[in-house]
């Protein structure tokens, strides 16, 4: 009820528009100020509020629901049109860090950015990661990993996938991993708060290992491998997110599962506060090494 009375309260100042005569002008109103705020969850919920505010009215409320989505498409689709190769880039930058003094000495940094670009038929996405720690005086950890994947639409929910990626964790043993994969994606869900993706295709990785007294320079290793990835984004409500990448490759000589889960918390305005756990699993690390490396951060994140 308190939402209600707050909806209804922006609905009294917000000036009324022509059309939908028989919605009351009040719920129209009310309608009118979700949709120009453009929050899909948030329209989502005005709109069930208004219904059973407004029954008689739930058809022209749909329909102008419907109208708006068509108007945005548009705006889109003609601002798509006009961009340049450099234009309608968006995405989020994060950082976090740790510090401890006394009986341990150690500081980490984590930090990265992600970009994307979407199109009519082609979307972008960059995504850039690096970790760091230091224990005692000594490195702990250091890994990085860049990947740049391209997508075509083929339709609202098949596309085929591009992907390039560049990894570093001496820690896990390689010195360089580089994979190269290509492949069919498809959205499973794709209505309300919960989106799930999954693509799956061919893929090659090359790997240097960390030198040793016995390889002072570094193993190469090459070799052909199958590649599958599930995506899951969750609107649990309209400031709070959960997330969750999954990737696969499955070889011959070794395979890797890797996986982070994320939950993002809006604070204020672009601020979001992110907790995450990412676990990476090799089925057969160089000796001396772990099977599973697990990382949790903290960090803030600036959307842009």
């Amino acid at each position: 009820m308190k939402l209600l009375r707050f909806l209804i309260g922006i609905a009294m100042v917000a000036v009324p528009a022509a059309g939908y005569a028989n919605i009351q002008p009040t719920v129209r109103s009310m309608v009118e100020a979700a949709i120009t705020g453009g929050n899909e969850t948030e329209i989502a919920t005005v709109v069930k509020f208004a219904k059973r505010v407004d029954p008689a009215g739930a058809a022209e409320i749909d329909k102008m629901v419907e109208d708006a989505q068509t108007r945005r498409t548009r705006e889109t689709l003609a601002a798509i049109l006009k961009a340049g190769m450099f234009d309608r880039w968006d995405g989020q930058a994060d950082v976090g860090g740790s510090r401890t003094t006394g009986t341990s000495d150690t500081i980490g940094l984590t930090a990265g950015i992600n970009l994307r670009r979407e199109g009519i038929k082609w979307n972008h996405a960059i995504r850039v990661r690096g970790d760091y720690q230091k224990n005692a005086g000594e490195v702990t950890r250091e890994a990085l990993l860049a990947s740049y994947e391209p997508n075509y639409k083929v339709n609202e929910r098949l596309f085929v996938y591009g992907l390039g990626q560049f990894e570093r964790d001496p820690f896990l043993g390689f010195y360089s991993r580089i994979s190269l994969s290509t492949g069919i994606g498809y959205r499973v869900i794709n209505e309300g708060p919960f989106l799930l993706d999954v693509n799956a295709g061919p893929a090659y990785r090359a790997t240097r290992f960390v030198p040793d007294e016995d390889m002072p320079l570094g193993e190469d290793q090459q070799s052909l491998a199958a590649r599958g990835s599930l995506g899951v984004r969750w609107t649990l409500a309209p400031t709070v997110k959960l997330t969750n990448d999954t990737a696969v490759y499955a070889e011959t000589f070794n395979s890797t599962v890797a996986t982070t889960t994320a939950l993002d918390a809006r604070i204020i305005g672009a601020l979001t506060a992110r907790l995450s756990y990412a676990v990476q699993y090799e089925s057969s690390p160089p000796e001396g090494r772990q099977n599973l490396d697990t990382v949790s951060r903290a960090s803030l994140v600036y959307d842009f």
